[in-house]
């Protein structure tokens, strides 16, 4: 399983730097530039009142066929758009939200997402 990345402020990668996942598994989305053939976790920041990134969107247009969760970076400041693009995202594509981070995640989340990465490389799914 891979992990796509797409951050803004550097939040999203922080994180998932902190995550120590094997790097060949960790994709910057600006760095795709072609179809994706492979199963990834997507992980991407909320824009404005809660919105989608456009980047996020275009890539997600071409690419969602492999999509197999999603996680969100958000500011808890921002209530119930808190990390609202993830729930978007989820809804969209019939995907799980994974969970949500405020801004570059914790200890706890850290914990969290690597034990689903694992699982997902375990058992090839989520």
């Amino acid at each position: 399983m891979k992990v796509i990345v797409f951050s803004l402020t550097g939040n999203c990668k922080r994180f998932i730097d902190m995550c120590k996942i094997p790097e060949e598994d960790v994709i910057d989305l600006w760095e795709i530039d072609y179809d994706v053939d492979f199963d990834y976790i997507l992980i991407t920041p909320t824009i404005g009142f809660g919105k989608v990134p456009e980047d996020v969107e275009r890539f997600l247009e071409k690419n969602n066929k492999h999509l197999k969760g999603v996680v969100g970076s958000g500011n808890k400041n921002w209530g119930n758009r808190f990390a609202k693009a993830a729930d978007t995202i989820s809804e969209q594509y019939e995907v799980p939200l994974l969970m949500k981070i405020e801004l570059h995640g914790n200890t706890k989340d850290l914990i969290k997402f690597k034990k689903i990465y694992l699982e997902s490389v375990k058992n090839g799914k989520i």
